[in-house]
């Protein structure tokens, strides 16, 4: 018996989301301690959790005999009052990725289609196709999103548009007036969602009130998640933000309990902690141009980032990423991503960044040799 036959053609045609390697993992394969190694490959906040969060799980810790809020009051209570949504505007869920699935489960299907850039986060298009449902990938604009193109794709079966901004894994940034001038055109039979993962490490200047949008575009949904500048990847969970109708649909697929108790409190306290924030946000701007200083010195080219991330040409991608594994040092390859001449690397501490270019350096010539 084959078991990979009896699965529908449009799932086996998926590739698989490859995560970035854990430091256990690369401890394991090559004989390092795990002490010498730095992660640089998931876009963690390099700062770990705050201490509110912290104090908020071991509270929540006494409790993980009984099952969590199913309805998340606490949680939305907190990003209604933060954000000055709705209750019924709210759907929280298991990392942004957990949402973006649902938005996908509840509105997907065969005969149906999405669109989504090149370069895209790769959940989309793996959401998509495993409902069934025609991919419609739409090549980048400097690495970016297509805006026009995309609304030129979209056809009579078109559902869903998937926008990151940034977008993951180049950094690129669409401006917010670009943003608006494009939801504007969207028909209203299409629903946005605009994943904004990244937006917290946006410059000041370059924000918008993408909430306030709620009220005059209907067809928007944003997701957002506690697992970057919040520090709380390993407990994911992240919400969406979008017209109660849409909320409504994504409850009835979101699976019972799907956020833990122990991230749920971490993220109420987190949603609070402004000084953390402030901090991941600082540590952030100035390893961005500590490490853009570095790949310019290197003679490399780089896609420009507003996210916490800097993706960079590097000639060989899997190579290099290899030759900096043998360093203790972690980044991510994105061949997977149509860019196999690049890696991408989070912004780490100011001395992982050093150690970063350090190896890179030493990689770049052990590859070329």
């Amino acid at each position: 018996m084959n078991y990979t036959e009896l699965a529908p053609a449009y799932v086996r045609a998926i590739a698989p989301y490859l995560p970035g390697k854990p430091i256990s993992e690369v401890a394991r394969e090559l004989g390092l301690k795990e002490s010498d190694i730095i992660k640089l490959a998931s876009n963690e906040n390099p700062l770990g959790t705050g201490e509110k969060a912290k104090a908020a799980m071991l509270k929540a810790m006494q409790e993980v005999h009984l099952y969590p809020d199913g309805a998340g009051f606490e949680l939305k209570q907190a990003i209604a009052k933060k954000f000055g949504v709705a209750i019924e505007e709210i759907v929280i869920g298991n990392g942004s990725n957990d949402l973006l699935d649902y938005i996908a489960m509840a509105y997907l299907a065969p005969g149906t289609s999405a669109v989504y850039g090149q370069h895209c986060f790769a959940v989309y298009p793996i959401t998509t196709k495993a409902r069934g449902a025609v991919g419609i990938e739409v090549p980048a604009k400097a690495y970016g999103s297509d805006l026009d193109g995309m609304l030129a794709a979209v056809r009579p079966d078109t559902r869903l548009i998937f926008v990151a901004n940034p977008n993951n894994p180049t950094g690129a940034f669409s401006p917010y007036d670009e943003l608006k001038a494009f939801m504007k055109k969207v028909p209203a039979n299409v629903i946005v969602v605009l994943d904004e993962a990244y937006n917290d490490f946006l410059p000041h200047e370059l924000r918008a009130d993408t909430v306030a949008w709620l009220k005059e575009f209907p067809n928007l949904v944003l997701t957002r998640t506690f697992c970057k500048i919040y520090g709380l990847a390993g407990l994911r969970v992240g919400y969406m933000l979008g017209n109660p109708q849409i909320c409504d649909m994504v409850n009835r697929v979101r699976a019972p309990f799907n956020v833990n108790s122990i991230a749920q409190a971490a993220a109420v306290a987190a949603l609070g902690d402004d000084e953390f924030v402030a901090k991941g946000y600082a540590n952030n701007r100035a390893g961005m141009a500590q490490i853009e200083a570095g790949i310019r010195a290197l003679g490399l080219s780089y896609i420009p980032s507003y996210a916490n991330f800097v993706t960079m040409d590097v000639g060989n991608g899997v190579g290099v990423f290899q030759a900096l594994l043998k360093r203790g040092m972690i980044v991510r390859p994105i061949a997977n991503y149509g860019l196999p001449r690049h890696v991408r690397v989070t912004i780490g501490l100011p001395e992982e960044n050093a150690r970063f270019l350090g190896a890179l350096k030493e990689a770049l010539t052990e590859v070329k040799a």
